[in-house]
């Protein structure tokens, strides 16, 4: 289904440089940039030495990739109409979506090309599968002919690419193995993360409807997407607490459950106000409020509890 985009979209409430800042998500960039150092955190904590220059080349890369899905969803709902009413779309913001296109075609290959050569100076080749096999699951969540995100696949997506497969890429970069602590903080962060991409969708039913994307909340409803946000959130920091009574995780990482405020204000924003969109449309930023400052203790855990 192809909708035409409208050509100017006026945004009263909002300035030009407002429009800019939500659209470039400089706050969302944190999902690229925690998993990569919560990697190298369990990396120090295991060797108590971490190689910096393989670091910052993989973050840069991690970055560049996220600017490439960033800039090319935008072009790819430009070409569905989703983003219409959106006055903070890049394409909308710039009406040259070709421009847009070819920028975050550079992004990637900054991006491929930064991890080409982690893989090179770590000499482990899976970093780079790893990384193929997710850009590849970033470009099918929105790019033709797949569009997954318009199937409701965009949270499992989500949740193994910037959960499992980003904390083990970065293991790998440092010489490490996968084990049972980077797979229960892999869990932990891919649903923090799976979280903003699921709190993204309350305020957009009627578009994402007009545009046949069957996201979870349009296959839910408001209310039940609501509860399950509940329950995800419970059984995100109760296995947690399981796992730092069974000595899976360090006690230093108990340091999570300081965002428990957070996660209960995204609670109580969802449940009281998730039919309305005006109301909740800000819910995803407190989700990224939660996944940054819960990934910043875990690290400041792993690294205060070697």
């Amino acid at each position: 289904m192809t909708l035409p985009v409208t050509p100017n979209i006026a945004a009263p409430d909002l300035s030009r440089q407002q429009l800019w800042w939500a659209a470039i998500k400089l706050p969302m960039y944190s999902v690229a940039v925690i998993p990569i150092v919560l990697g190298t955190a369990i990396a120090y904590r295991e060797n108590q030495q971490i190689n910096g220059g393989i670091f910052s080349l993989f973050l840069l890369g991690a970055i560049a990739v996220l600017a490439w899905e960033n800039l090319s969803n935008d072009v790819f709902d430009a070409e569905t109409g989703i983003d219409a009413n959106k006055a903070h779309s890049v394409v909308n913001l710039t009406q040259k979506k070709s421009l847009i296109f070819w920028l975050s075609m550079l992004c990637l290959l900054l991006g491929v090309g930064s991890i080409f050569t982690v893989a090179y100076l770590a000499q482990d080749w899976r970093i780079v599968a790893l990384v193929l096999v997710a850009c590849s699951l970033g470009y099918a969540y929105q790019g033709p002919p797949f569009r997954w995100g318009y199937l409701g696949l965009g949270e499992p997506i989500c949740f193994v690419t910037f959960g499992p497969m980003a904390i083990a890429a970065a293991l790998y970069s440092q010489g490490l193995e996968f084990s049972p602590l980077a797979a229960g903080v892999a869990m932990f962060v891919g649903l923090t993360t799976t979280l903003i991409l699921f709190c993204s969708h309350f305020h957009q039913v009627a578009d994402d409807l007009a545009a046949g994307k069957r996201s979870p909340i349009v296959r839910l409803g408001t209310a039940r997407g609501a509860k399950l946000l509940t329950w995800g959130l419970t059984l995100c920091f109760g296995g947690y607490g399981l796992g730092l009574i069974l000595g899976i995780f360090p006690l230093g990482t108990g340091l999570i459950f300081l965002t428990l405020p957070i996660a209960w204000q995204l609670i109580r924003q969802v449940q009281q106000y998730h039919d309305q969109p005006e109301q909740i449309k800000n819910c995803k930023f407190i989700a990224v409020k939660l996944h940054f400052w819960s990934g910043l203790l875990l690290i400041a855990g792993l690294w205060l509890n070697p």
